[in-house]
């Protein structure tokens, strides 16, 4: 299996391929990955991956803290990832393309990305400015009945959204209608759903699309029911979420 080295971006969530990925990009570290990018040729996309952080943080401590009030902030690239930054990511992650990368006038960026592709974190790299990471590149296998079993999560999906939007107490916005393409279903299903980081990321690394509908029919089956048994719902997705500082 081919590998290719990337720069690398761990979050506090979970990149699906397809889903778009806005960014705020401030911590030195990254704006150098970001001023990087920038570099690559117009006609070629500006790649970089993307892994869910399993244990560490997000952004690293700029100043002391508790508990000594003395103690240094840790800087570099694997900054709040440990003497071994590999094992605080989750092993399979998504390659991002980015869009629109936009310096803004203080050196910070504003970032549109893309994800395209699963990949299998081989290694990383923390030697330079930022973490770069050797991947695998994964394939989508349909696996069997792939087909029939979006259908039965679209039509679960609709029946969660109705449900979700009268618990919150607001219209349902229809939007666009649903693809159909099962393992565009399977990603879009995945990231629309009210649903924590590990489990998110048990549905990025399903073997294949049929296995990654199947989760995502019970997911939804369940969620729906026990939506159905409140009557209203709590700023829920602020505690099963969290949104990305960088």
């Amino acid at each position: 299996m081919t590998t290719v080295r990337l720069p690398l971006f761990p979050l506090n969530s979970v990149l699906f391929p397809g889903l778009v990925l806005p960014l705020n990009v401030f911590e030195e570290r990254y704006r150098a990955m970001m001023r990087d990018l920038l570099k690559t040729p117009d006609d070629e996309p500006r790649r970089f991956a993307v892994v869910a952080i399993r244990d560490g943080h997000e952004v690293a401590p700029s100043a002391p803290g508790m508990p000594d009030p003395t103690a240094l902030p840790e800087l570099g690239p694997a900054a709040g990832f440990g003497p071994d930054p590999a094992k605080s990511f989750h092993t399979t992650g998504c390659v991002a393309d980015a869009a629109t990368i936009r310096e803004r006038a203080d050196g910070t960026f504003e970032v549109l990305a893309t994800g395209t592709t699963r990949a299998r974190l081989v290694s990383v790299d923390a030697s330079g400015p930022f973490l770069t990471a050797d991947l695998e590149e994964l394939p989508e296998d349909p696996g069997d009945e792939a087909g029939a079993l979006a259908e039965g999560v679209l039509r679960a999906f609709r029946q969660y959204q109705k449900r979700l939007a009268g618990a919150r107490e607001r219209s349902l916005s229809t939007g666009a209608d649903l693809p159909d393409e099962p393992s565009v279903v399977s990603y879009l299903v995945a990231a629309a759903m009210m649903l924590d980081t590990p489990t998110k990321q048990r549905l990025l690394q399903a073997p294949d699309t049929a296995s990654r509908l199947r989760d995502e029919l019970k997911l939804l089956r369940s969620e729906t029911a026990i939506i159905r048994s409140l009557p209203s719902l709590p700023a829920s997705d602020l505690t099963r979420g969290r949104t990305s500082l960088n």
